[in-house]
């Protein structure tokens, strides 16, 4: 359907805190200020919780600007790690259990060469998920998407008021919708020719 892009470290912290930011990611994320770090930003993993380092300065308007960066760059990283079938599995199970109170229970998660028109597909009869390949490299807020899309129709079939109404539950639905249908644009947009030398 059209509209459904999915078928076509420093000194102690002066302050920490944990906060959702705006479209975050699903592990809490822990702000550290310090004041010997003057103009860089960094960010880790550190366990369940997203570690994100800005100097003590840093006005909250530009302590917000930069945990939403510095996400996007710590999930840019990890999508280039490709999850085989097991973690997609765990992933699954996990989105389900945060957003769908678990009561999304697939049989089998896993990646498949021979979707090129979709990014997942489901059937519920089966209780089988597949994800395109095409899918790796991707965003990881964009994978996880996919896969509650997939969940989602675990529960609801069709594309009704229902189904979408699951889908509002992630953050970043409108975010990741709009992604895959800025690449599907850019796979139509025609070719131009290779610039000869002159």
């Amino acid at each position: 359907m059209p509209v459904d892009p999915l078928h076509t470290a420093g000194s102690p912290p002066r302050s920490a805190k944990s906060q959702p930011p705006r479209g975050a990611a699903t592990s809490p994320v822990e702000v550290r200020r310090s004041a010997r770090r003057n103009r860089t930003v960094s960010a880790y993993r550190e366990g369940g919780r997203t570690i994100v380092l800005i100097p003590a300065r840093m006005s909250d308007a530009e302590e917000r600007r930069w945990v939403t960066v510095m996400l996007d760059k710590l999930a840019a990283q990890e999508s280039k790690r490709v999850l085989g079938d097991s973690e997609l599995a765990d992933r699954a199970e996990r989105l389900s259990g945060q957003y769908f109170s678990g009561r999304a229970r697939p049989d089998s998660v896993r990646w498949v060469t021979n979707q090129n028109t979709r990014w997942g597909s489901c059937t519920p009869s089966e209780g089988s998920i597949r994800l395109s390949h095409r899918l790796q490299g991707m965003p990881e807020y964009v994978v996880d998407y996919v896969l509650l899309h997939e969940l989602a129709h675990l529960l609801v079939p069709g594309h009704g008021p229902r189904f979408w109404r699951l889908l509002e539950a992630y953050p970043r639905t409108e975010r990741a919708r709009g992604y895959l249908e800025g690449v599907v644009a850019a796979e139509r947009l025609p070719h131009l020719p290779a610039a000869r030398g002159e």
